[in-house]
């Protein structure tokens, strides 16, 4: 019984149901799509064989060096909002798996670049595959109309809760 509160609890708002039938249908699909997504990050996490916090720093690296950008601790502590300590103890951890190399900045002898490695790259890869490909499956699967409708709708919604950010 317990248990079926807590599966259940994600299909409900906190607020006035949508007036149209086709409004409450797009709420529960959305509540739904929030529900397997936050599901499918624990199974990334857990698959990863890495804490929460490592894999976040992990796939911030990975994204930093595809996107051609060199990344030091003082972003890490900007991006997972927390202390240099800690940002030292996930840099550390992740040195010491291989996921991480630390690189001398070119021109600031007392500074450091901290680097996605191929392995890193491979596991963030295979821990977000299956949910990721999911994803581009149905998307791809829709008429480029109803992707624009989604997408447009999404944004909208987001754009919305952005605001109380």
């Amino acid at each position: 019984m317990p248990l079926t509160v807590v599966r259940h609890e994600g299909e409900h708002l906190y607020a006035e149901q949508p007036k149209t039938e086709a409004g409450r249908r797009l709420s529960e699909a959305i509540l739904h799509l929030w529900r397997a997504e936050r599901i499918q990050m624990e199974q990334a996490q857990r698959s990863s064989e890495l804490s929460t916090m490592d894999l976040t720093a992990l796939r911030y690296l990975v994204q930093g060096r595809r996107d051609g950008r060199d990344l030091g601790p003082k972003d890490l502590i900007v991006m997972l909002n927390t202390s240099s300590a800690t940002v030292t103890n996930v840099i550390d951890r992740l040195v010491a798996r291989g996921y991480v190399a630390r690189e001398q900045h070119p021109t600031d002898r007392r500074a450091h670049y901290t680097v996605a490695t191929d392995a890193a790259v491979q596991r963030v890869d295979d821990s977000f595959a299956p949910h990721h490909s999911a994803i581009v499956a149905v998307i791809d699967s829709l008429p480029e109309h109803e992707a624009e409708c989604a997408a447009d709708v999404i944004r909208r919604i987001a754009a919305e809760l952005d605001k109380f950010a």
